[in-house]
């Protein structure tokens, strides 16, 4: 089932969210980023972001790594393993690359939710604000984003991203940047 986090009954969806364990998972996530560039363009800047130093926080990371490896991109990518994009260093990425800010941003970045929402990806427009799921301030970044669901959040959320179970960012990691290379290739 295609966009299937519809808030509203309106023909528009306002999301596209899927399930990493649905057998149509990647097909989803190709439609919902053909969708984003038919709203918003392509980007022009992709950051990934997360550190591999938490499981839970290496799926940005992981993903841009993955799009590195996949083909020469479209875009610009930012953030991967060897050269992660977090907490520490985004402000002083944003004050050197300004443009950043100016350009079609695609944020990508792991989040923490209920129980039911561990595995689930998010695809939309709008901005997301990096490391709110464990208290930092940090700015809005991107014009549209995904966000994967890797663990439950409310409590502890630093101790959480840590002890995250590895198999399911990669996977989730893999679909993602598969249906964002095979996307971007297609427009």
């Amino acid at each position: 089932m295609l966009f299937p986090d519809i808030t509203d009954r309106s023909e528009k969806p306002r999301r596209v969210r899927t399930r990493v364990d649905w057998p149509d998972c990647r097909q989803q996530l190709v439609a919902g980023f053909d969708w984003l560039w038919s709203l918003l363009g392509q980007p022009e800047i992709i950051v990934c972001i997360g550190t591999d130093r938490a499981t839970g926080d290496a799926f940005g990371p992981l993903v841009g790594s993955r799009l590195l490896e996949k083909r020469r991109m479209p875009c610009e990518v930012l953030g991967t393993l060897d050269h992660p994009v977090h907490g520490s260093n985004l402000l002083m990425l944003l004050r050197e690359r300004p443009r950043i800010l100016r350009s079609r941003c695609l944020a990508i970045d792991a989040s923490l939710g209920a129980p039911e929402d561990v595995g689930s990806i998010i695809i939309a427009p709008g901005s997301i604000r990096p490391g709110a799921g464990v208290q930092k301030e940090l700015p809005a970044i991107g014009q549209y984003f995904v966000a994967a669901t890797v663990n439950i959040g409310g409590l502890m959320d630093a101790y959480v991203l840590q002890n995250t179970r590895l198999s399911l960012v990669m996977r989730m990691a893999a679909l993602v940047a598969d249906a964002l290379a095979l996307s971007l290739s297609v427009h």
